[in-house]
């Protein structure tokens, strides 16, 4: 079995891909999207979403990175594979699952599962344009607005060359309202012949056991069940138990200081504010700490909060 590290855009960016891989147990790391509309995107595009391709294109310690890109122009996607693998990217992502309805409103994302046909269209141009030993996967949900079409846009996905296929276990129309509906999964994954990776409402080692059994996916993709408890992932292959705060807070240390150095002030704040809205629904001292911080701006009365907290 392996272990991914979902894309989650606007919240898993590289300071939080850093510390989430650097807590173990993942195999790959997919970063958020890089939109593509119908160009051949310079450098400079993808290595602001993803710096860590300037860094050997690994994540924590030394977990490989792949670069997700989003559009649904077949050649335009084609020539940006090329150009995220040879910038250093582990193969590349394609995404056909974000629900967000400015994506969908520029025919991306899950919009395209209305249209199994386009979803060949381009997996097969970027299969056809990238080294045959480079990775193509591509990322679904259920469907749109039903799960009627699934079957038939992960077989198209198949027959147009992905190498695995990520399935979040909702439709778009549900979004990321519980239950995920692992058991539909399965007839999927009895269609096919290539790898299946679950994901969806994975929050625990029991969680994830239910998901590939009912699922038939031989791997799975953690989500914001990592960003909650970012020991996710090596708890769930060494059957540990749950990491305790005081073992996570220097990690929010860690990340509070990469945000200070990087982003611009007016920014920092809200970053760790808003892991923290997530850390305390696994953890009762973040949320003691979110509410301690979660009206104040100034850089240094956090940072000796923080301070504080580290030292009691």
């Amino acid at each position: 079995m392996k272990i991914y590290l979902a894309p989650m855009e606007g919240l898993a960016d590289q300071y939080l891909r850093h510390l989430i891989a650097k807590a173990g147990g993942y195999d790959l790391v997919v970063t958020e999207f890089v939109r593509v509309v119908d160009q051949l995107l310079p450098a400079s595009v993808f290595h602001r979403t993803v710096p860590e391709l300037l860094r050997g294109s690994v994540c924590g310690e030394q977990t490989p990175l792949r670069v997700q890109l989003l559009g649904n122009h077949p050649e335009a996607l084609a020539r940006n594979a090329v150009r995220a693998i040879e910038l250093g990217s582990h193969g590349v992502d394609l995404n056909f699952g974000c629900p967000s309805k400015t994506v969908n409103g520029s025919q991306g994302g899950a919009v395209l599962l209305q249209q199994p046909e386009q979803l060949y269209r381009i997996t097969r141009n970027v299969r056809q344009a990238v080294d045959q030993n480079q990775p193509v996967s591509a990322k679904m949900r259920l469907g749109y607005e039903d799960h009627r079409l699934m079957k038939e846009c992960a077989l198209a996905l198949e027959a147009a060359g992905a190498n695995e296929i990520t399935v979040h276990a909702r439709t778009k129309v549900q979004g990321y309202t519980p239950p995920a509906h692992w058991h539909l999964v399965a007839e999927i994954t009895s269609q096919l012949n290539i790898p299946t990776i679950i994901n969806g409402e994975i929050w625990n080692s029991q969680d994830a056991e239910q998901a590939l059994l009912q699922s038939g996916c031989q791997h799975l993709m953690l989500g914001r069940g990592a960003v909650r408890n970012p020991w996710l992932a090596q708890q769930i292959t060494t059957e540990t138990a749950k990491t305790c705060w005081s073992q996570l807070l220097p990690l929010v240390d860690e990340f509070w200081q990469m945000v200070r150095q990087d982003m611009s002030p007016r920014y920092c704040a809200g970053r760790l504010k808003q892991w923290l809205s997530h850390l305390r629904l696994s953890y009762p001292e973040a949320e003691q700490l979110y509410n301690e911080i979660k009206r104040i701006k100034e850089i240094e009365t956090i940072s000796a909060i923080l301070a504080r907290q580290s030292a009691s």
